[in-house]
């Protein structure tokens, strides 16, 4: 079976030749016969030295992605809806895809189009529009397509009728609440990158004892067994006893994070919620029920995220 790969071109490099001979003299260092005193008491700077203190420093500008012409088949797939770029590359590793009935390998070649791609060898269908989907997830499923202990997933959950639309984050399994749903991989990865900035909420009821003052101190993050944790907002909502409940805002999400965070200060957590996820949030929307987010309130998120 033949193999399609990506080719890469490396530049030349520019060798340099250095001339010593042709070299201007070192000027005498201060205090030698004939060394002119500087203004400033040392050796003003010559050559590629001076040139170098001269010039303004610039740093490299990160390398923009390419958004027309030829495109990685990862980004073309994840925009189909196939998956996440992360899931794509996973499934060219594993053989899955192929170009013109030839399996593609690492590394990927780029295209311009899906034509001729296959996953599974099923054609890839052209992208649709983006679409975005809440979902009031149940404790006690998995955040993932499938479990090998045979555990309920998230879709096994869904409500019927709705099209092939991948998970925004994850939410752990005994971990309830908003989860967002999309068929675009790539603005599925624009909402989970901590560089976005969109903001999470929690409601989390513990056990324990802990201050208005400590949860304060969250507002200039924390490090937690060698991981650092970005800035969270935390209000101690209402306490019954050594019972309370805990609203917790952060932007990164990181794995397990608020239960990490809450069992830092020696608290139990035995019920945890995600009320909001950027604008959206779970007003509405019952205990397994999903909805369309409207295209204008879209429209306007997205507008947002830039």
């Amino acid at each position: 079976m033949s193999v399609v790969t990506g080719q890469h071109f490396w530049p030349e490099k520019r060798q340099e030749s250095h001339n010593r001979s042709h070299e201007a003299p070192r000027p005498p260092r201060s205090g030698a016969p004939g060394a002119r005193p500087a203004d400033d008491g040392r050796a003003a700077p010559r050559g590629r030295r001076a040139a170098r203190a001269a010039a303004p420093s610039r740093k490299a500008p990160a390398e923009a992605e390419r958004e027309d012409g030829p495109q990685r088949i990862s980004k073309l797939l994840a925009r189909a809806g196939v998956g996440s770029r992360r899931d794509v590359e996973r499934m060219i590793e594993e053989g899955r895809i192929a170009l013109n009935g030839a399996v593609i390998a690492q590394p990927a070649p780029l295209l311009a189009s899906l034509d001729g791609l296959t996953v599974d060898g099923n054609p890839v269908a052209k992208p649709v529009s983006t679409r975005l989907y809440r979902f009031h997830k149940p404790a006690g499923c998995l955040t993932a397509a499938r479990d090998p202990k045979g555990r309920k997933t998230i879709y096994d959950m869904l409500p019927k009728g709705l099209p092939r639309v991948m998970p925004v984050g994850r939410l752990d399994y005994n971990t309830e609440g908003l989860l967002l749903l999309t068929n675009d991989g790539e603005f599925k990865r624009q909402l989970e990158l901590p560089a976005s900035r969109v903001e999470r909420t929690y409601r989390a009821r513990a056990f324990g004892d802990i201050s208005q003052a400590q949860l304060e101190e969250l507002a200039m993050g924390i490090e937690i067994d060698g991981v650092r944790y970005g800035r969270i907002i935390a209000n101690l909502e209402r306490r019954t006893g050594r019972n309370q409940w805990v609203e917790m805002t952060l932007t990164e999400g990181k794995n397990r994070e608020v239960r990490r965070v809450l069992e830092h200060f020696g608290l139990q957590v035995s019920r945890l919620i995600r009320t909001r996820y950027g604008q959206f949030t779970l007003e509405g929307l019952g205990m397994g029920e999903a909805d369309v987010v409207p295209r204008d309130e879209l429209f306007k998120f997205r507008r947002h995220l830039g």
